[in-house]
């Protein structure tokens, strides 16, 4: 038997993917004078937004995953590297928050169920 809920699962696709977004922007950070080089980010959070604004189901929920995506927007130095250190450390900063809020979130139910748990015994 498996005490998950819908939930549950969806914190650990987001813990999930913002553990992979840490290592692309840790990637970014190191290719800032790569010539060339275009920064790289994580799209989950704004998949999912898009897929529920348009009145997705449960199981279309489930099958999002999480997409590396190459930012040509941004207009790059002379050497093509459009890699700034500053919003990467911002962003950087940003993700950590966003995976503690997520962990610190599944903490809480984790910790619900022990309690009905015990004091059901």
């Amino acid at each position: 038997m498996t005490i998950h809920s819908k939930g549950t699962d969806m914190l650990v696709r987001l813990m999930s993917a913002a553990t992979t977004r840490r290592d692309v922007l840790a990637n970014n950070i190191a290719s800032q004078n790569l010539p060339r080089y275009r920064r790289q980010d994580v799209q989950f959070e704004k998949l999912l937004f898009e897929e529920m604004q348009r009145g997705g189901t449960a199981k279309e929920l489930e099958q999002i995953t999480p997409e590396i995506v190459t930012d040509w927007e941004t207009p790059g130095r002379a050497d093509g590297n459009n890699v700034s250190a500053e919003q990467e450390a911002s962003l950087v900063t940003e993700n950590r928050i966003r995976y503690e809020l997520y962990a610190t979130i599944l903490r809480s139910q984790q910790s619900l169920v022990s309690q009905a748990i015990i004091h059901d015994r």
